[in-house]
């Protein structure tokens, strides 16, 4: 078994209901509150209806949070613990625990207590109902993170630019808690990177390809334990990561703009020129439009790759 030894639990019961939803909990240095979070998980999917199975993974924790989530594992049926060999953050627990989902709709969650994890049947409910959306996010009415006075506006700048490249209103770009199709998911599972920007891949992967995304508001609390975020790091891999996925499948949206302005700029210049001094041509007129050609020219060949290869 790759990167993760999974718990041995005893069989289903064959009275259980088919698993339809997968909920996949990254679990790291959470020993505080995991047991509250997957009370509060496992309460509100038992009366929903729902057959389900909850991924609680641990992602190599430095505290007892493996100890204690083996220590309640007989009290959740529904629950299986998986326990990575070293930490590989929570873009790797979700990627893995997606491509191990055996129910239709997978959800994403966070251990952390900042989710209201008992609207996840309200959000499975909303995607079963209705088959034009692939996905319903909860949108997030306010923020209770850590560095607030620089993550609102940096947020906001790149949700802004991601709106820009997707031509998509995206009320929450990098919410936690969503729910989603198994099967419309799967090709982009092998793009998400390790880290926190994995929900915003997933979430441009989806508007960049149109399948239709839906957001809920929800409620977000102040996380219990010490956040794992870091300002300058994680939000320097939030702008690659947007910028990444639209050149992935659409990188004219990028690459030609900058192009176009370079070439109107060039043109602008090469008639004053041409006005103030005739048959002349300054060397800064020729960088100009040449790198306006060759940026232009690059998003011309990346455009006929992404065109050319088998899209997901």
């Amino acid at each position: 078994m790759n990167h993760a030894d999974a718990e041995e639990l005893p069989e289903e019961r064959t009275d259980a209901p088919p698993v339809r939803v997968t909920i996949v909990l990254p679990c790291y240095n959470e020993e505080e509150h995991v047991v509250d979070e997957i009370k509060r998980i496992c309460s509100a999917m038992d009366a929903s209806g729902y057959g389900y199975e909850l991924l609680a993974v641990d992602d190599a924790s430095t505290d007892d949070t493996l100890a204690r989530l083996r220590e309640v594992a007989d009290a959740f049926p529904h629950m299986k613990v998986v326990a990575f060999g070293h930490n590989g953050g929570s873009g790797t627990v979700r990627r893995i625990g997606s491509q191990r989902a055996r129910g239709e709709y997978v959800v994403w969650t966070d251990a952390d207590m900042s989710y209201p994890n008992e609207r996840i049947p309200e959000l499975v409910a909303m995607l079963d109902a209705d088959p034009e959306i692939d996905q319903v996010v909860g949108a997030r009415t306010q923020e209770m993170g850590t560095h607030k006075a620089l993550r609102v506006p940096a947020k906001w700048v790149i949700r802004k630019f991601a709106e820009r490249l997707t031509n998509t209103r995206i009320p929450d770009l990098n919410s936690g808690l969503r729910v989603f199709r198994k099967d419309v998911a799967r090709p982009y599972l092998r793009l998400l990177p390790p880290g926190f920007s994995c929900v915003t891949t997933i979430t441009l992967a989806f508007l960049s390809n149109q399948h239709p995304v839906k957001y809920v508001p929800i409620e977000y609390a102040k996380r219990a334990g010490t956040s794992k975020f870091h300002f300058v790091r994680d939000a320097y891999r939030y702008i690659l990561q947007v910028l990444r996925m639209v050149m992935y499948f659409n990188p004219l949206k990028v690459l030609m703009p900058p192009a176009l302005w370079l070439l109107g700029v060039g043109a602008a210049k090469f008639v004053y020129d041409q006005v103030r001094n005739p048959l002349y041509m300054p060397n800064n007129t020729v960088m100009i439009l040449m790198t306006g050609l060759i940026i232009a020219a690059i998003a011309l060949l990346a455009d006929l790759i992404v065109r050319s290869r088998e899209h997901p």
